[in-house]
């Protein structure tokens, strides 16, 4: 594709033509999760509400496994699903590449 003889996807890919980019690029994990409105339930109630859920979510920076990249993660995940952290239990999760 070409506007005034020049290719659009070369202009549009260069930093130049971006002055606010930074250069990060998302880092992308597999998730695999459980959410559950456990607040004033029984166990019962709690495991029979428990939504199972897996995809991909994108963040601009990669997850300290170490320094509690799990709780950033669940952190996220509730703020998504407008939950609270405790009420998100990770199965598993993994980068991408």
């Amino acid at each position: 594709m070409t506007n005034n003889g020049e290719v659009l996807w070369a202009v549009s890919r260069t930093i130049a033509a971006h002055p606010n980019y930074s250069g990060a690029v998302a880092t992308k994990y597999y998730t695999h999760f459980v959410t559950a409105r456990a607040k004033a339930q029984s166990a019962a109630q709690a495991a029979a509400n428990a939504n199972e859920w897996s995809g991909v979510v994108e963040l601009l920076h990669p997850l300290e496994p170490r320094s509690g990249g799990t709780k950033e993660l669940r952190a996220l995940l509730a703020q998504s699903f407008d939950l609270d952290s405790e009420d998100i239990k990770i199965l598993h999760w993994a980068r991408l590449h």
